[in-house]
């Protein structure tokens, strides 16, 4: 077992909106944070900066996590600066265009299939062998509540959802036996800075659907991420949650 305090955790894609929320939760819980953003990204210095501001531990660092050198190299980059990754959380995404079905080509299937399957591939290959060498890992994927209710005009995304989905569920299967946790949060529709702006007929029909009667919050996704990673979450592998206020349950 390896100590909490002591632990290093990842969060790609954690420069900005989700992420970020999910990285300065996980540094309040009292993890040294990599905080990772594509190259050029300024904000990733910023985040870590905020944290370390915090009382937290937090180091910045810019990589492509779809290219495979770049992964490697991060993982790498992490380890030398902070220790060993414990916490792998991938939630790095790219554009997430509506696109009609009639129009979607192969290519903007392996745009998403980059991210949501390409990514986590490279990384877990990455941070695979000092897990297993400690006996010890949390593996935590943030996909998305589309994989069950997929909207129109978003097939390339909810196909590659749904496979990360798969993908979590085959690594925790054959992870377990080493201590590696693998499960999956799934979040309901939660307002971040690409939703600004939604028109309040939309979130009225959206909320309607919604049994708790509020919109989610990042905050609420980032408790999710932080128990799934804690040594409390040490026997639970495989599952999904899916923090959507209840939207699941329909009607």
């Amino acid at each position: 077992m390896v100590a909490a305090h002591g632990r290093v955790a990842l969060v790609t894609g954690s420069s900005r909106g989700l992420g970020a929320v999910i990285a300065r939760r996980l540094a309040d819980d009292g993890l040294a944070v990599a905080v990772n953003g594509p190259p050029g990204d300024e904000q990733v210095a910023a985040v870590a900066a905020a944290i370390r501001a915090g009382g937290g531990r937090a180091e910045g660092f810019c990589a492509d996590v779809t290219d495979e050198e770049q992964a490697a190299g991060l993982v790498t980059a992490i380890a030398d600066r902070l220790g060993p990754v414990d916490v792998l959380v991938i939630n790095a995404t790219g554009p997430q265009p509506d696109i009609p079905l009639a129009d979607v080509a192969w290519a903007d299937h392996l745009a998403q299939l980059d991210f949501f399957v390409k990514s986590p591939v490279l990384l877990g290959r990455a941070v695979l062998p000092g897990m297993r060498d400690r006996r010890y890992g949390r593996i935590v994927h943030v996909d998305s509540e589309v994989a069950d209710r997929p909207p129109p005009n978003r097939s390339a995304y909810v196909t590659a959802k749904a496979a990360q989905v798969g993908l979590a569920r085959s690594w925790a299967r054959e992870l377990g036996p080493l201590g590696i946790t693998v499960n999956t949060v799934a979040p309901g529709f939660v307002p971040v800075e690409r939703h600004a702006g939604v028109p309040g007929a939309v979130m009225d029909a959206y909320l309607a659907t919604v049994p708790l009667g509020r919109m989610g919050t990042p905050a609420d996704i980032a408790h999710a991420v932080s128990f799934l990673a804690s040594a409390g979450a040490g026997f639970i592998t495989g599952q999904r949650i899916v923090v959507d206020g209840g939207r699941a349950l329909g009607g």
